[in-house]
């Protein structure tokens, strides 16, 4: 294959609006350097990571909800996921499905058309357990907002299925997220999991996910999407933020709280948890800072368990699920990836249930 020297990108230029993200039809197309897989991008998924490291939400000083613009103060030194800087410009996109093109030296050149989905989790090759050493996939390296994009071969991890390559690029991020959060859970077929944000990429997939393990499932939804969440199998679907949640719950005991949401009603969410359960996060779209009573915590014997880098064995079992057809893309929306600012914008706004996708 005669491969181009040169690509379309969108190329993120520093912290801020989308202005930041600038279109360029003559990037360099990367080189697979030793160890790693060059991989013509079929489709790359949009995902809250891409927007908070952009805008620099995760920065300490940013107390708010999560906007997606730019934030007057952003701090310096702590504006990615893993309170350091990064370096820019750089391509972000983390959910890519493509095939691979080329290998650099050392990776069996067997693998060379291999249809591929990433994990996204960049590993210390020497401990891959170290979670102090790790980075992400299009914010520590370029990522797939791009025609062409490289990566270490054990993150391009082969996937033998019929989806498009639109419904492939739904799953990386956000179903690695919920199986992460479910799995440091340790959720089983005795759970009653409550779900709040569960028409959004990782609220859908916890659905999904839950369910898959035997859990019964709680979502909380706005009412215009509470069909698109029953269809993902939830159990019982609610208001977002019933005003008396104990009473809209009747019977229910929840023992498992997944959270990608926090904000102003998270206590209210704490409050319902049943003795000894346990509450599991991986985000914050409502708002970072919230208010824990101790007393709750500790009287009632919760276990609060934070979960980003995942376990080794999540992104293999996802990858098994997707080939079994034990969980399905939900595929929102798809742009071309020139149009990146409009996918971001539908993102943000937050009308639609799942995942949206940009294509080159």
């Amino acid at each position: 294959m005669t491969l181009p020297d040169t690509m379309n990108a969108m190329v993120t230029m520093g912290h801020g609006d989308m202005d930041q993200m600038v279109w360029h039809t003559d990037w360099p197309r990367p080189e697979a350097r030793p160890g790693e897989v060059l991989i013509k991008v079929g489709a790359c998924g949009l995902n809250n990571t891409d927007v908070n490291t952009r805008s620099g939400w995760y920065s300490k000083t940013v107390t708010e909800a999560t906007s997606g613009g730019a934030y007057d103060d952003v701090g310096e030194e702590d504006p990615s996921w893993g309170g350091a800087p990064i370096a820019f410009p750089r391509i972000q996109g983390a959910d890519v499905c493509g095939t691979i093109v080329a290998v650099g030296a050392g990776v069996d050149a067997a693998r060379m058309g291999e249809r591929i989905i990433t994990d996204n989790w960049l590993r210390d090759p020497e401990d891959l357990t170290d979670k102090t050493r790790t980075g992400y996939f299009g914010s520590e390296r370029d990522g797939g907002f791009a025609e062409y994009t490289t990566m270490p071969a054990r993150n391009a991890v082969t996937v033998q299925s019929d989806l498009s390559d639109a419904e492939l690029a739904t799953f990386s991020c956000s179903y690695s997220t919920a199986e992460g959060m479910l799995t440091r859970a340790a959720v089983t077929d005795a759970d009653t999991v409550l779900v709040p944000g569960a028409s959004g990429g990782v609220g859908g997939a916890l659905v999904q996910l839950a369910r898959r393990r035997g859990a019964r499932v709680i979502a909380l939804a706005s009412e215009p999407k509470h069909a698109d969440v029953a269809a993902l199998g939830a159990d019982v679907v609610l208001p977002r933020a019933p005003g008396n949640l104990r009473k809209a719950l009747g019977a229910e005991k929840i023992t498992v709280l997944a959270d990608v949401v926090g904000g102003t009603y998270w206590p209210t969410m704490i409050d319902v948890l049943e003795r000894g359960g346990r509450y599991t996060c991986s985000g914050a779209i409502a708002g970072p800072m919230v208010t824990l009573d101790l007393r709750t915590l500790y009287l009632r014997d919760l276990t609060f368990a934070g979960s980003t880098v995942i376990d080794l064995e999540v992104m293999p079992n996802l990858v098994r699920y997707i080939e079994a057809g034990e969980i399905r893309p939900a595929l929102a929306a798809t742009y071309p990836l020139a149009e990146l600012h409009a996918a971001q914008s539908a993102f943000i706004a937050k009308a639609h249930t799942g995942n949206i996708v940009v294509v080159p």
